[in-house]
C-alpha cells in the first residue's frame, strides 16, 4: 500500500472560465480521501497550497495573460510535489486547472530526471507562450516542462527539463496548427481518438507501459476531465466530444495499477460551477480509485 500526499492548487489562473478553483473541494467532498484509505492507503497529508507572490505584467507576454499568477502556482506546486517524492509519498496534485502540470512536472524531474508522462486530455497542451492564440496557459504546461519558450518567466529559476520523447498522449482530439508541429518536432508520443478507435485503449496504455518499464523511472500520469467524453463528465470548460467512455478510462487506470509504475498524478480540470449533482467528481474519484487498487472482483496481475 502507498503513502498519498493530497496536494490542492485551487486556481483557474490558466484558463477563461471560473470554477476550476472549486475542484479541490468538490473531488475532497465526493470521497477522495475515504475512499483510498478504504483502500488501505494512507493519507499522509491532505492539504491545500497558496500560490508564491509573483508580479508579472501581462502586457510583456501577450496574448498570454494571469502570467503571474500562474507562475506562482506553478512554483509553489513544484515544491510541493518534489517534496513529497522526497518524503517517499506518491502525491496527487487536485486541481485547479492544467496549467498547475508544469508544476506538478517540474516537481518530478527534479527527482527523477528521466521521468515518464502519461498525458490523458483532449488536448495536447504543447503550445507555448509564443503560439499560444487563447492566452490561457492551461494549454502551455508539457512545453513549459520540457523547457520551450516561457518556461524560464513561469519557474524563475532552471529546471530538469521533461524529455517530450518520454510523454505519450492519449485520447486527443483537439490540437492548434502551431502545437502540431512542435509536437512532431519533440517526438511525442500522440495517440488521438482514431488511433484509439483502431487499436484500443488497452493495448495503447500496455504498449506505453512497456516502454516505461524497459527505460526504468518515474511514471506521472495527468488526467484532465476532458480526456472523458462530455455526456459523462460535463463539468470541463473545454468540452471536445468524442471522449473516452467510462469502461475505457476504467481500464486505462485498471492497467496503470497493475503496472506498480506510477508514482505521482494530477486530477485537474474539474469545474463544479458546470457539474450535475457532482457526476463527474464522483467519476473521477472512482478512476483515482481503480488506479489505486480498486477493481470489481480481486485477479492476479497479468504480465504482457
Amino acid at each position: 500500500m502507498a503513502t498519498l500526499s493530497l496536494i490542492g492548487a485551487p486556481t483557474q489562473a490558466g484558463t477563461y472560465r471560473r470554477g476550476c478553483i472549486m475542484g479541490p473541494a468538490a473531488l475532497r467532498t465526493a470521497g477522495l480521501v475515504e475512499t483510498l484509505e478504504e483502500l488501505g492507503h494512507t493519507v499522509a497529508e491532505d492539504r491545500d497550497l497558496a500560490p508564491d507572490p509573483v508580479t508579472l505584467p501581462d502586457a510583456d507576454f501577450g496574448p498570454a495573460h494571469h502570467v503571474g499568477d500562474v507562475a506562482g502556482w506553478t512554483r509553489a506546486v513544484r515544491r510541493a510535489v518534489a517534496g513529497a517524492l522526497r518524503n517517499g509519498h506518491v502525491p496527487i496534485l487536485l486541481g485547479g486547472d492544467h496549467s498547475i502540470a508544469a508544476g506538478s512536472l517540474a516537481g518530478v524531474t527534479d527527482i527523477d530526471p528521466g521521468a515518464h508522462v502519461l498525458w490523458l486530455d483532449a488536448h495536447p497542451d504543447f503550445n507555448t507562450m509564443k503560439t499560444t492564440v487563447s492566452g490561457n496557459l492551461h494549454g502551455t504546461p508539457v512545453a513549459l516542462a520540457a523547457g520551450l519558450a516561457g518556461a524560464e518567466t513561469i519557474y524563475g529559476e532552471p529546471i530538469t527539463p521533461l524529455d517530450p520523447t518520454r510523454v505519450t498522449m492519449i485520447g486527443i482530439r483537439s490540437v492548434d496548427p502551431d502545437e502540431r508541429a512542435l509536437l512532431r518536432a519533440h517526438g511525442v508520443v500522440v495517440h488521438d481518438m482514431r488511433v484509439v478507435d483502431e487499436f484500443g485503449v488497452g493495448h495503447l496504455v500496455r504498449d506505453t507501459l512497456r516502454r516505461v518499464e524497459a527505460a526504468g523511472g518515474h511514471l506521472h500520469v495527468s488526467l484532465d476531465v476532458d480526456f472523458l467524453d462530455p455526456d459523462i463528465a460535463p463539468a470541463v470548460g473545454t468540452t471536445v466530444p468524442g471522449g473516452a467512455t467510462v469502461r475505457e478510462a476504467h481500464l486505462v487506470m485498471e492497467l496503470l495499477h497493475e503496472s506498480g509504475l506510477v508514482g505521482s498524478l494530477d486530477l485537474v480540470e474539474l469545474n463544479p460551477f458546470l457539474d450535475e449533482r457532482g457526476r463527474t467528481a464522483s467519476l473521477m474519484v472512482e478512476l483515482a480509485a481503480s488506479l489505486f487498487g480498486k477493481t470489481i472482483m480481486d485477479k492476479p496481475t497479468q504480465a504482457w
